[in-house]
């Protein structure tokens, strides 16, 4: 055929065969996209099932790098063998945090008596940073305190020297009155309220009453377990009166402070039985464990909480030639060296009176209202003692003279001269004059003296001190005391 005539032939394609004939790329595609869609949804199904393993996977990882960490550091010096069975981990950490990551406090000799300069610790890194075992054994307590106190000298009334105003013929209906009215009693003396008033004033020489006001008094203690007492310059002291708390040994002590510190717990005769029916009996050289067991006799008050004030506020009179005293409520486990306690709460601050914030509240009134709520006094007897503190003018703001304004008082570091001597005397007549909660009457007694060299540590510091152990029993009443001595 002539190729003119190839050239002028049309030849009509459909759309049916164009389709046909095209490349067949299109359904491709889109079962990818399809694929696509479907694997998403499979991705957000399979998120949705398993976020939380998602989200601990990272964590765990977290945790064992850290471990890794911690395995590949070099370890921590041995800690020497006590008798007392120390915290290894308490003794090494301080809330999980290594004691060669804090600055380490140095030791100058000056006057052949070593001072320590100790540089501080970020607050947010520890609690409780005590020095290290090494340095007890070269540790000398301070000549004497550094804090320029008003009060120099304390003296204490007596029968004896009070002779004429109390125990006159014109005074005697006035007496029985008023022991009848309050929990004054030949132990505490007769305060009345112009010596309450008298007595906040903090003057170079003050007389006070301090308990231990007649010999007819009650809390009779042996002349050979006194003898003892007169020779402990550091005391730890706790007391269990009415047979509710058990005994726990302390630990944590390094071996350069024994000898140096006296343990001792005040006992009467029904915790005296109630423990040795546990198999806990005082060995001939009166000493169960670390403590020494003093049994205390013909207590002055009905009220146990009452009795248990008199070790704890008036250590100073119990322990005459002791520069400083621990108080160890009995439900915890004393577990820290009390040397290094010293240096730490007292000597490293310049404190001669240190006692832990209240973790809870904040507010004396507060206070008065949750201790009416827990039924830990009657709701007259605070309303009394807060009517009293109302009129005085105290203040219920939450922080007196820079301090937090509410102590929890279950363990008291203090250094046992005059001026805290004084607070602990006043404070201990609040207690005999309203409530036995020490709590409600420490802003008022802090507030009124503004006693220089007070100091208050974070609750986290007192957990580090002692381990919480509770009450074991409930307290037995006293059913027979002296009726000389008690005016309850």
């Amino acid at each position: 055929m002539p190729s003119s005539a190839i050239r002028s032939i049309s030849i009509t394609v459909s759309d049916d065969d164009g389709a046909a004939a095209a490349p067949t790329r299109r359904p491709r595609a889109g079962r990818r996209k399809a694929a696509a869609r479907s694997l998403g949804q499979r991705a957000v199904r399979l998120v949705t099932r398993w976020w939380p393993v998602l989200l601990i996977l990272p964590a765990v990882a977290l945790l064992l790098f850290e471990a890794s960490r911690l395995r590949g550091s070099p370890p921590a010096p041995a800690t020497p063998v006590s008798s007392l069975g120390r915290l290894d981990p308490t003794t090494r950490l301080v809330h999980g945090v290594r004691e060669r990551e804090f600055p380490r406090p140095t030791l100058l000799r000056s006057t052949h008596e070593l001072f320590l300069v100790s540089l501080p610790c970020p607050p947010s890194r520890a609690c409780l940073n005590l020095l290290s075992p090494k340095s007890f054994a070269n540790l000398v307590f301070p000549e004497g305190t550094k804090r320029d106190s008003v009060v120099k000298r304390i003296t204490y009334k007596s029968d004896d020297n009070d002779y004429d105003t109390y125990h006159s013929e014109a005074n005697s209906t006035y007496l029985l009155q008023h022991a009848e009215a309050t929990r004054f009693n030949l132990f505490t003396g007769f305060q009345t309220l112009a010596e309450r008033e008298e007595s906040f004033k903090a003057n170079e020489t003050v007389n006070v009453h301090c308990g231990f006001y007649s010999d007819n008094g009650g809390f009779k203690i042996s002349d050979e377990d006194r003898k003892f007492m007169r020779t402990c310059k550091v005391v730890v002291s706790t007391c269990a009166f009415g047979g509710g708390d058990d005994l726990y040994q302390p630990i944590g002590m390094d071996n350069s402070s024994i000898g140096r510190v006296c343990y001792v717990a005040f006992w009467d005769e029904v915790t005296l039985s109630s423990l040795e029916t546990e198999g806990k009996v005082i060995g001939d050289d009166g000493m169960i464990g670390r403590w020494r067991i003093i049994v205390v006799k013909s207590l002055p008050f009905v009220d146990q909480r009452l009795n248990g004030k008199i070790p704890k506020m008036l250590s100073h009179r119990l322990f005459p030639e002791a520069r400083y005293s621990i108080w160890v409520d009995s439900k915890y486990q004393f577990r820290r060296d009390p040397i290094g306690v010293l240096e730490a709460l007292l000597w490293r601050t310049n404190s001669t009176f240190a006692i832990s914030e209240h973790g809870a509240r904040s507010n004396i009134y507060d206070e008065g209202k949750a201790i009416v709520q827990k039924h830990k006094a009657t709701p007259e007897e605070v309303e009394v003692q807060l009517t009293q503190y109302r009129r005085d003018g105290m203040p219920g703001e939450k922080r007196l003279h820079r301090l937090k304004a509410l102590a929890e008082a279950s363990v008291i570091v203090r250094e046992l001269t005059p001026a805290p001597n004084h607070f602990m005397c006043v404070w201990f007549n609040e207690v005999v004059r309203f409530t036995s909660r020490d709590q409600l009457s420490f802003p008022y007694v802090s507030w009124r003296l503004n006693m220089p060299g007070m100091s208050m540590f974070p609750v986290c510091t007192r957990r580090d001190l002692v381990n919480s152990l509770g009450h074991t029993r409930k307290v037995k009443p006293l059913t027979q005391t002296n009726r000389e001595s008690s005016a309850t």
